[in-house]
C-alpha cells in the first residue's frame, strides 16, 4: 500500500482503504481461481494496482468519460482505474466467466458504483465508448481491428478518444502499422522501481 502512497499521495481516505482491501480480497479469491500468478500476489501492489494506475499519471479523464477494459481478467487496469476516477464509467470484459467472477466480487466488496462486467468477446460488444483500455490483452493491430466500432466520436477529453495499453517487451513489429500515430511512453518516467524499466505505455487515437 505504501507504494501506492508514494506516487498517489492525494488520494481520499476512503480511496485508501478501497486500496488496502485488495489485497486480501485478491488473496482470498486467488486461492480459488488463478487470476494472478500464485508466486506474484505478493507483488499485488507493485506488479498490478500500480501498473494500472499508470494511465491515471498518463491521462486525467473528465467525469462522465466512458471506458472499456477489454480483457480484464480479475480486473486490471479496471479496478485501480475506477477506485482512482470514481465519476468516470468503466465496463470491465473478458471471455474467461470465472474472471469476470473475481473482478465482480472484489469491486463490489470494496464498494465501486461506477463499474458494470460482461462476460463476452469483444468481438460481440456494440456499445460505444470513450477509451478502450487493456493490459497486454493482444497484439496492437488486433485489439484495434476488434474495438475501432467502439469508439465514440463524442469527445470529452483533452487527448482524442482511443486506446490505451500497457504493455512490456520488444514492441517493433505490433507498432509498425501505426507509424506516426502512435505515442509510446516508458513507466519509468513515473516510476523509479526496476520493474517499470521495460514497460510501457501505449496510446493511438481512433
Amino acid at each position: 500500500m505504501s507504494i501506492i502512497d508514494k506516487y498517489f499521495p492525494s488520494l481520499s481516505a476512503k480511496q485508501k482503504e478501497q486500496i488496502d482491501a485488495l489485497f486480501d480480497l485478491y488473496s482470498d479469491w486467488n486461492s480459488r481461481i488463478n487470476v494472478i500468478s500464485r508466486k506474484d500476489i505478493d507483488n499485488l501492489y507493485l506488479h498490478h494496482v500500480l501498473h494500472s494506475l499508470a494511465i491515471a499519471k498518463y491521462i486525467r479523464f473528465q467525469p462522465g468519460t466512458s471506458i472499456i477494459d477489454v480483457g480484464t481478467g480479475g480486473g486490471f487496469p479496471g479496478i485501480p482505474l475506477a477506485l482512482f476516477f470514481p465519476e468516470v464509467n468503466f465496463l470491465l470484459l473478458d471471455s474467461i466467466g470465472k474472471k469476470i467472477k473475481v473482478a465482480r466480487e472484489v469491486s463490489q466488496a470494496i464498494g465501486l458504483q461506477n463499474v458494470d462486467f460482461i462476460h463476452s468477446r469483444m468481438e460481440d460488444e456494440k456499445r460505444k465508448f470513450d477509451f478502450v483500455v487493456s493490459r497486454a490483452v493482444m497484439p496492437l493491430p488486433d485489439l484495434v481491428r476488434v474495438v475501432r466500432k467502439n469508439i465514440s466520436s463524442e469527445q470529452k477529453n483533452a487527448l482524442p478518444n482511443g486506446i490505451i495499453c500497457l504493455k512490456g517487451g520488444d514492441l517493433a513489429s505490433e507498432l509498425s502499422p501505426f507509424k506516426g500515430k502512435v505515442e509510446v511512453f516508458s513507466l519509468d518516467k513515473y516510476f523509479s522501481e526496476s520493474f517499470f524499466k521495460t514497460k510501457k505505455l501505449i496510446y493511438l487515437s481512433v
